[in-house]
């Protein structure tokens, strides 16, 4: 397959530090701006320019998320996905498919679409979901080695857009990408106790957003307590992504 050159890396962009407070708000739009957080993650398609503006106004960062190892058939951009790199269902979340991050190639055009979008509408980083998806039923016979490439592409196409960018769950990717991701999100990972395993990223000085989910029965205030000794910022959320949050006591 053809060879794809990463672009220059900007100046300069966002670089949060650890202790920072959060509010992840993606389903059920429009977002909720009164809601006290250093640091906001919405939606790239679902918010308009004004809504970045508003928050930046509040003194808040504001990341977008977009999903980077999925196809979502309700996206803008949906038809432009070759058929070649839509994979298998994501079981669970309907209208996914997975898709072929071996194909860099193919899906630079609309990754780097979405990141000139994040960009122009004043977003300060990105959230990649579904990065972590070589060990998944994915239809492809990918590897480790293609997860961790296609992030480090990732990253530098962000930071050459001075966009920060973060790591997704993937804790065992943690050692080798700890160098170019600036901060990390985690879902359950107090509850499923690998959370410790992010601890690289705050002796880094990168920020860890954890979300625990009210579904799990995890005991929160003990995922609350072991984040205030290690400077891990919790919140839990219900699964849909709402305005909703819990914030430590």
């Amino acid at each position: 397959m053809p060879a794809v050159v990463s672009t220059t890396p900007a100046a300069g962009w966002w670089r949060p530090a650890p202790g920072l407070t959060w509010q992840w708000h993606l389903s059920e739009p429009p977002v909720d701006t009164s809601v006290e957080a250093d640091v906001y993650d919405i939606d790239l398609f679902d918010n308009k320019t004004s809504v970045i503006e508003e928050l930046h106004t509040q003194g808040r960062k504001v990341i977008c998320y977009i999903s980077v190892g999925s196809w979502e058939d309700w996206r803008p951009d949906a038809d432009l996905f070759p058929k070649e790199v839509l994979g298998r269902d994501y079981e669970g979340w309907a209208g996914e498919k997975w898709l072929d991050v071996r194909r860099i190639d193919l899906l630079a055009p609309i990754m780097r679409a979405r990141f000139d979008l994040c960009k122009a509408k004043g977003f300060d980083g990105v959230e990649p979901d579904n990065i972590e998806i070589y060990d998944n039923n994915t239809g492809f016979p990918l590897t480790y080695a293609d997860q961790l490439a296609y992030a480090q592409w990732l990253a530098d196409e962000a930071h050459a857009r001075g966009l920060a960018i973060g790591l997704k769950n993937a804790p065992d990717m943690v050692t080798d990408s700890l160098s170019f991701f600036d901060f990390a999100i985690t879902e359950d990972a107090f509850y499923y106790d690998w959370i410790e395993e992010m601890l690289p990223f705050i002796e880094a000085g990168k920020p860890v957003f954890a979300a625990e989910y009210t579904d799990m029965n995890v005991d929160f205030n003990a995922a609350c307590n072991w984040g205030r000794q290690h400077n891990v910022s919790f919140i839990m959320k219900n699964r849909i992504l709402t305005a909703f949050r819990v914030t430590c006591p």
